[in-house]
């Protein structure tokens, strides 16, 4: 009897671990418009210490064990065929594929800023933006940073742990940063924000140059549509939040007016069997939090009791109320991680390396990452 071929659209890192859970019970083929996992997490350590965030966050499929039934193809995608249940995929050189498939799992992300595109990258594109970044930022003697939510928070905190000497900025709309997070949450960091000597400048709404995507490092003079007097710095970090969902490949029958992917509870697109979303183009609540809450197990689950006809056995994704995690990833005192009621627990320095990475995370989420290996992925 023939396995069902999953095809999982987008391999961040929602879509690696949905691949990972399904292996087992079906065909898996994997798209990415990258050569291995890059993750969208820790932007401050991406731009201040490349070398150290791409040990973590920057992983070639084939060092993945539990990938090694997935068959990966390096491909942007073009279309999908609902009715046909295929999907057409395009190299680097053009050269269209279609692949068939009996399920389908729309993982393909958002765009944000610089660090968050879909465009189709080589292992030398990744290298090169990674370096072109950290050296910008470095050589700068001011930098302002634009934006409220963890990115821009967290990346202001590395940038003055990383370079003392610069002067470094926080500009945010609100009264207060980390506003999908816990109160908690805020005070604490912004404590740790004030003894970096970060500069936190509440109530400033910036004037977005008209035609900007907000995709690179600018530098020069910032205006303001809540009226204080324009600002100039050598960098100008802009992590404003303004995501655009990766869906130009989709029908536009199962998206919503913002162009994210309609889903229900169980994380199934209305109206299409053996169709689903997860991740930051799902729109399971206003934060599309199933992006960081696990519910790749949850998904992989129902994908396999739908393919058993058990359909009253599906689960239901819950979303929490607010946003919780680590804000700003591994300092020189360790890893500090927040709880949704904004509570804080701390792994030591020591323990991220010994412990937290290859048994936590390497281990029990991942189930196993080689040591650097050669070869990343296959032609469509």
């Amino acid at each position: 009897m023939n396995r069902p071929r999953v095809v999982v659209a987008g391999l961040g890192d929602t879509g690696v671990l949905t691949a990972m859970h399904l292996v087992r019970s079906a065909e898996v083929v994997g798209i990415s418009s990258k050569p291995g996992l890059v993750s969208g997490q820790e932007l401050g350590l991406r731009l201040t210490r490349p070398d150290r965030w791409a040990r973590d966050h920057r992983i070639p499929f084939r060092r993945f064990r539990k990938l090694d039934g997935v068959r990966t193809i390096h491909a942007v995608l073009r279309t999908v065929d609902l009715g046909a249940r295929t999907v057409t995929v395009a190299d680097a050189g053009g050269v269209e594929a279609v692949e068939p498939f009996d399920v389908l799992v729309i993982s393909t992300g958002v765009r944000n800023g610089f660090w968050r595109r879909p465009d189709l990258q080589t292992q030398p594109d990744v290298d090169a933006e990674l370096r072109a970044a950290h050296r910008r930022l470095a050589g700068a003697a001011s930098i302002a940073v634009i934006g409220g939510g963890a990115a821009a928070v967290g990346a202001a905190a590395n940038l003055a742990a990383t370079w003392p000497d610069t002067r470094v900025d926080l500009y945010h709309p609100g009264d207060r940063a980390l506003v999908r997070h816990h109160p908690r949450t805020w005070r604490r960091i912004s404590e740790r924000l004030e003894r970096l000597g970060v500069g936190i400048h509440g109530g400033r709404r910036a004037v977005v140059p008209t035609g900007f995507d907000c995709d690179e490092i600018t530098s020069g003079t910032v205006r303001w549509s809540t009226g204080q007097d324009p600002v100039d710095a050598d960098a100008v970090l802009w992590a404003i939040g303004r995501v655009t969902p990766n869906s130009d490949w989709l029908p536009a029958d199962i998206v919503d007016d913002a162009g994210f992917v309609r889903v229900t509870p169980e994380m199934r697109v209305p109206g299409h069997d053996g169709v689903y979303a997860i991740g930051d183009i799902a729109a399971t609540d206003p934060l599309r939090s199933s992006a960081r809450n696990r519910a790749d197990r949850l998904l992989a689950h129902n994908i396999r009791v739908d393919l058993a006809d058990r359909p009253d056995r599906a689960r239901r994704y819950r979303a929490p109320r607010r946003r919780w995690g680590s804000v700003l990833g591994v300092q020189d005192d360790g890893l500090e991680v927040f709880a949704p009621n904004g509570f804080a627990f701390r792994f030591p320095r020591w323990s991220v390396d010994s412990v937290l990475r290859p048994w936590i995370v390497d281990r029990g989420i991942y189930g196993g990452v080689r040591d650097d290996v050669e070869g990343e992925t296959t032609p469509p």
